[in-house]
């Protein structure tokens, strides 16, 4: 059996322009549903911590479902099953947002409160003897500190996510993954072309990751 194989550089290099398209939406749908996500998970993640149960349940089941079910299924609800209930077609590009939004959120629900518990129960007290309220020994005392110590779970939260938009090109969202298989169907230089689409996808993680570690040597998280 013969298992060599030419890799056509040229083909590789010649894809790159095509597949550097996918990049804006890439990071429109990771960082547009991330931004959503996080503030969808700052609510849910406080209502999970609630000392009353009623809005403790509806947190937990939101959280649940979401980290319980793949993103891709996720999306493929989003974007083939509620347009049978609104009666009305949705955009790709709403659905992957909308996808990454309810997915990242469920997550950095659990982010916010592992953050929010971390905290010192003297902290609280010592805000309570300074003569402040209650939400305001959270606002002023408790929540600075829980948000730089969500920074960076959050930044691995962001890789995951955007690591999950190549799921969607199943909607048609002209991300990296869609580019690919649209210039594959060209050029059948699969081998060549995939390789530019997972370099381009480390070259964005490990620019994130390079970023985050940096603001982590501030030394304006984790304290």
């Amino acid at each position: 059996m013969d298992l060599t194989f030419q890799f056509n550089w040229h083909a590789a290099i010649e894809s790159l322009p095509y597949l550097l398209k996918g990049i804006p939406w890439t990071l429109l749908i990771s960082f547009g549903g991330l931004a959503i996500g996080f503030a969808v998970g700052i609510a849910f993640g406080l209502l999970s911590i609630n000392p009353l149960r009623i809005l403790r349940w509806p947190a937990k089941i939101y959280i649940e479902v979401f980290r319980g079910t793949p993103v891709l299924v996720q999306v493929l609800f989003i974007f083939y099953g509620l347009p049978q209930i609104l009666g009305g077609p949705i955009n790709p590009i709403v659905a992957g947002i909308a996808a990454i939004a309810l997915n990242s959120g469920a997550y950095i629900s659990e982010i916010v409160r592992g953050a929010v518990v971390s905290i010192d129960k003297g902290q609280r007290e010592a805000g309570l003897s300074l003569g402040l309220s209650s939400s305001q020994t959270f606002w002023s005392v408790i929540w600075p500190q829980s948000l730089r110590r969500m920074i960076p779970p959050l930044g691995n939260q962001a890789i995951v996510s955007i690591k999950d938009t190549s799921l969607f090109s199943v909607i048609g969202v002209g991300e990296l993954v869609r580019q690919g298989q649209v210039y594959i169907a060209t050029t059948f230089s699969a081998l060549e072309v995939y390789l530019m689409v997972a370099m381009l996808y480390l070259a964005i993680t490990l620019s994130l990751s390079f970023a985050l570690r940096i603001f982590e040597r501030s030394g304006l998280v984790g304290q």
